[in-house]
């Protein structure tokens, strides 16, 4: 499962860039043209980060990003033609979490979309991810009504895969996440807490599993 980013902007050309590379880079993307649309496509799932233009056909982006934040706990980032200091002043103020004025790259773009979803999942207590419920804070997880059992280390390998979705990480970004420790000195333990936490998703009926994808690193695949 891929995090979700919706795109709200009222200019086809840039709209199909935008998406285009946001797929590109592996996120689900949804589309909306208008803050009607915007509000519809909030109700009706699970978005985890809303970039919003503020110049949109029926509302000003500032006024629905107050009307976003008063309804759902999303990470908003501006994506405007407008700015002025004073513009970005404001939209941050009233609730806005980035800002990034047009013209732009689209490397430093998804590189702040990069940057927002790292920050809004490292502050969510509860994480959803296909079928599984991780409560960060009591460090539990959930398949269902059961509880997987998992040690404090398990926990934190299953939470950071999730929390990544479909980038992969090295050994090397998994033992520093871990253990704060370099991957030649946690290696083993690492093979271990893997084989470990594999072998508790499995016997909970959950069809997932972490492996090594190639050289790239490691994700949680379908079963």
């Amino acid at each position: 499962m891929g995090y979700k980013v919706l795109l709200v902007e009222d200019n086809p050309h840039i709209m199909e860039i935008n998406h285009e590379a946001l797929m590109m880079a592996d996120y689900d993307v949804l589309e909306a043209f208008d803050g009607k649309q915007c509000m519809e496509q909030l109700r009706s799932g699970d978005v985890d980060l809303v970039v919003l233009d503020i110049m949109l056909p029926d509302s000003d982006g500032i006024t629905l990003c107050r009307q976003i934040k008063q309804n759902y706990d999303v990470p908003i980032l501006f994506l405007s033609a407008l700015g002025e200091n004073e513009q970005i002043i404001r939209a941050l103020r009233e609730g806005g979490d980035d800002y990034m004025t047009k013209p732009y790259d689209l490397g430093v773009l998804l590189a702040h979309v990069e940057a927002r979803l790292r920050d809004s999942q490292s502050k969510k207590r509860i994480i959803y991810y296909d079928g599984l419920k991780l409560d960060t804070v009591a460090m539990v997880a959930f398949f269902g009504d059961a509880d997987l059992l998992l040690t404090k280390k398990e926990f934190s390998l299953l939470m950071v895969l999730a929390t990544r979705g479909t980038h992969p990480l090295s050994k090397e970004e998994l033992c520093q996440y871990i253990w704060n420790s370099s991957a030649q000195l946690c290696c083993n333990a690492l093979y271990t807490t893997i084989s470990r936490l594999n072998k508790k998703l499995l016997n909970a009926g959950v069809e997932l599993t972490a492996e090594m994808v190639g050289n790239d690193g490691y994700i949680l695949t379908e079963i």
